[in-house]
């Protein structure tokens, strides 16, 4: 056996950090005033709550930027060459969130007179479905729900392809939300309604260990190669601002930030509802309907696409994680525009980011909205969704060289 605390070994040592580039002046002067111009216009014309919201928002796509806070890439590196940082990482934040989502929701604290609840889904085909496409959509499209966000707040100009597909798979799922609204599928199970709130973290903590563990157990055997070093600043301050943080410390970050978003809107840190509603606003801009369709017609939903979008929970903090990943990247010196994007490397992204927002709409969310907030919430569906995942996974790793993208191979230098 080997300690629990030791390092977990890799192929060959984690390379050095190279020291990141100078500020990107430009577009942190655009980044910047187009923070400060929309939360003072958001405060101003929607009030305190939506201005909280969207200041959490650039808060979490600072904290994603810097810390690289990866589900695809760490789903991936897992399953194709065995290492578990990425998965362990997943750990700490779901712990971190399920401790305070227990606190918050146990207890009934809210603000601005939100009162909170846990995210909880149904158990069925449709869950089992959307999870699996939508892990095939993420290593097709090279991001998740959030990270698909703040890869375009950093300028990478494929996954703005990613995020077009999103929204388009989003819209096209909201549209035919007939087709798939009644998939057999069992009542949702939280674990609160059966043992308590001190006893759903309990358990859910207990199972993260057994993760933690696990993954261990398959990084001694299989000594993967490292995951990549990027730029970095030398000194704390320094690296705050500008430089990449411990995986360990995006997770904490985001943690506290996405219980805020609980505790401000008595609801858990989504991504994905924001692309339907975007997505179905622009088909209302060019003379369609959508009012008219069954999934903008359900409790809840109609007052959404109804209402401003700037006062929409979910894309206040979608925009803010775009445009503070923005910010950090200009800080950090990486913001830039890629040009050239290969055919195929195109055409994998749009199809993965279709994929994703089926499957995030047949599943009821998406790595956020099911997997953190529901395992978080201490719901089975959260649980059901990462497995699915892990399965969609191994089979978008086999359909990605059809589109000329890589794998990690055990031989690598780093991941």
């Amino acid at each position: 056996m080997f300690p629990v605390l030791a390092p977990s070994p890799t192929r060959v040592p984690r390379p050095p950090a190279p020291e990141a580039p100078p500020v990107r002046r430009l577009p942190l002067a655009v980044s910047g005033v187009l923070a400060a111009a929309l939360v003072a216009y958001v405060f101003a014309a929607h009030g305190a709550k939506p201005g909280v919201l969207l200041l959490l928002g650039l808060g979490l796509g600072f904290a994603l930027f810097h810390s690289r806070f990866g589900f695809t890439s760490a789903w991936r590196q897992l399953i194709a060459v065995g290492n578990g940082s990425g998965l362990r990482a997943h750990a700490l934040l779901l712990g971190t969130t399920a401790t305070l989502f227990a606190l918050i929701i146990g207890t009934g604290s809210g603000l601005f007179g939100s009162v909170p609840a846990p995210s909880a889904g149904s158990l069925g085909i449709g869950l089992l479905a959307g999870a699996f496409l939508f892990a095939i959509g993420m290593q097709l499209g090279g991001a998740c729900a959030s990270g698909t966000l703040f890869a375009v707040g950093s300028g990478q100009s494929s996954i703005v392809l990613t995020l077009g597909g999103f929204i388009a798979g989003s819209t096209l799922a909201a549209w035919q939300f007939d087709l798939w609204n009644d998939l057999p599928a069992f009542d949702p199970y939280v674990l609160s309604d059966r043992v308590g709130w001190f006893g759903s973290w309990a358990v859910t903590i207990a199972a993260l260990a057994g993760i933690v563990v696990l993954t261990r157990v398959v990084q001694r055997r299989r000594t993967p190669p490292p995951t990549g070093a990027v730029p970095t600043s030398r000194g704390a301050a320094l690296r705050a601002v500008r430089g990449s943080w411990p995986l360990a410390a995006g997770a904490l970050v985001l943690a506290v930030l996405g219980a805020g978003v609980l505790l401000v809107s008595g609801g858990a840190w989504g991504v994905t509802s924001a692309f339907a509603l975007w997505g179905s606003e622009a088909v209302g801009a060019l003379g369609g309907r959508p009012e008219s369709w069954s999934f903008w017609q359900q409790p809840g939903n109609a007052d959404m696409l109804a209402g401003p979008v700037l006062a929409d929970k979910n894309s206040l903090t979608d925009i803010g994680i775009m445009i503070g990943a923005a910010v950090a990247a200009s800080l950090g010196g990486t913001w830039a525009l890629h040009r050239g994007i290969p055919w195929r490397t195109a055409v994998a992204a749009v199809l993965g980011g279709v994929l994703m927002g089926i499957g995030a709409r047949l599943a009821g969310g998406c790595n956020i909205g099911a997997y953190l907030a529901g395992i978080a919430s201490g719901s089975l569906h959260g649980w059901v969704w990462g497995a699915c995942a892990l399965a969609g996974t191994w089979a978008g790793l086999r359909l990605r060289p059809l589109f000329g993208l890589a794998n990690p191979k055990p031989g690598d230098g780093v991941c």
